[in-house]
């Protein structure tokens, strides 16, 4: 087993919120250390999708970071979203992040206004230049309208600085090819993609399931390491119903994983607008398929 440049098994944390819907650093440092300490995650990325990005000002970002890193310290790679579809608000988000002792930067695609290929390179370029930390591109073109074709990837893993790749284009050929011809690590950003892309050479997971089933998550990789394939292939298929009922049943990730770990009694809060809360009938599901996955062999 080796450690990527963003560990190998990361949670994509949840943004703790108050009550009254006010940043809770708290409760972000307490999710942090039982993440790192009794969840299976090496590695934490902050303010992504699941991480309420979109509607996390630039201080509460910075703050976060801070506070994460104060909880965790060195016992886990904090990995920090920094990614607009703005390049100068990227830089500026990156050097605080930077500043604020994150170990690594998220960057997403620009979004909505659909750069060609040669526009998103610069943009990654421009980041990654700008700052002294490992990067790691974010490919979800279901999300941002763009992906990050092929050659494009195989251009910017010369950048000295851009290390990795979370991956959610399924497009497990594309996965591949850059895993043969570059040092990139690719991390699955899509749950059900763990174990396929980690047999082909990935270097782990982003995981939103993790913020609730991080061990089991993590023992699914573990298994492929000892070489027990149908063993890693089990407890893979085991993590599928959960997994469909945070990520596939019609509800953000973000919006499902507060409404389990709210249920289980761990930091979480409400969502912020335009995202809603889960209903009682949606959390109680989450639940039973929880507690179903928590008893299982």
């Amino acid at each position: 087993m080796s450690l990527g440049p963003f560990g190998r098994t990361a949670a994509a944390m949840i943004t703790p919120f108050t009550t009254d819907g006010a940043l809770d650093l708290d409760g972000a440092q307490a999710l942090a250390t039982r993440l790192v300490d009794d969840g299976g995650c090496d590695g934490l990325v902050l303010s992504g999708t699941t991480g309420e990005s979109p509607t996390t000002t630039d201080a509460e970002k910075e703050a976060l970071v801070r506070a994460v890193v104060e909880a965790v310290g060195d016992r886990a790679v904090i990995t920090a979203g920094v990614g607009t579809s703005d390049t100068a608000h990227t830089v500026e988000l990156a050097l605080a992040a930077e500043k604020a002792g994150a170990h690594g930067l998220l960057v997403v695609t620009p979004y909505y206004s659909r750069p060609p290929q040669e526009a998103v390179a610069e943009h990654f370029r421009t980041v990654a230049d700008a700052v002294g930390l490992p990067v790691m591109l974010y490919d979800i073109p279901g999300r941002t309208g763009t992906r990050i074709e092929t050659e494009t990837m195989l251009a910017l893993a010369d950048h000295p600085r851009i290390a990795g790749v979370k991956d959610c284009a399924y497009d497990l050929l594309h996965s591949a090819t850059v895993i043969e011809r570059t040092s990139l690590a690719f991390y699955s950003g899509c749950e059900e993609m763990n174990l396929p892309l980690y047999a082909v050479g990935g270097a782990g997971f982003v995981s939103t399931v993790a913020n609730v089933a991080g061990p089991r998550a993590r023992a699914v990789l573990d298994a492929h390491d000892r070489g027990a394939n149908a063993e890693a292939a089990r407890l893979h298929r085991l993590l599928m119903p959960l997994t469909r009922r945070m990520m596939a049943d019609g509800l953000p990730g973000t919006v499902t994983a507060k409404a389990l770990l709210g249920a289980l009694g761990l930091p979480a809060g409400p969502v912020r607008a335009p995202l809603r809360p889960a209903g009682q009938e949606t959390a109680d599901g989450l639940v039973r398929a929880y507690r179903e996955l928590v008893g299982a062999g």
